[in-house]
């Protein structure tokens, strides 16, 4: 059955979500986990593309969008099937996947924003209807 972590974090700004799931497809890489982000739309899936490469001036995080060419460690997906993946699947999308069943664990990154709030109060309690392991972590500021 698939882990389901939320990752509350203590700002209001999106762009502090991408960050952390750049950091945290970054840490999944490097302990051997396949991962896939999941994103709402093209233009977003461009935003965090540019944004793995950019998110910390030391880090390398083989990436690319799903769907080009060979497999890569952490890929992108705007709306697809999640393919061959299994491991992590970083949901960034406004709803969750239909198939995220098929991935080991899931992460929900939780901003102080009201709609993501809210979001992520309502997935937690259908998780947690359903059986779910679930976890809660709640990230300190840098």
């Amino acid at each position: 059955m698939t882990r389901i972590d939320f990752y509350v974090l203590p700002s209001n700004q999106p762009h502090e979500g991408d960050i952390f799931a750049c950091r945290l497809a970054e840490k999944a890489h490097r302990a051997g986990l396949h991962v896939l982000l999941t994103v709402d739309d093209a233009d977003r899936a461009a935003h965090l593309d540019q944004l793995l490469w950019t998110f910390r001036e030391d880090s390398f995080v083989p990436h690319s969008p799903q769907g080009e060419g060979q497999q890569a460690p952490v890929e992108i997906n705007c709306g697809g099937e999640p393919g061959l993946h299994h491991g992590l699947l970083i949901n960034l999308c406004s709803e969750v996947p239909g198939w995220f069943s098929r991935f080991e664990r899931l992460a929900e990154i939780v901003t102080q924003q009201p709609e993501s709030l809210a979001r992520s109060r309502a997935r937690f309690g259908r998780f947690r209807d359903r059986g779910y392991p679930l976890q809660s972590h709640h990230i300190g500021s840098n």
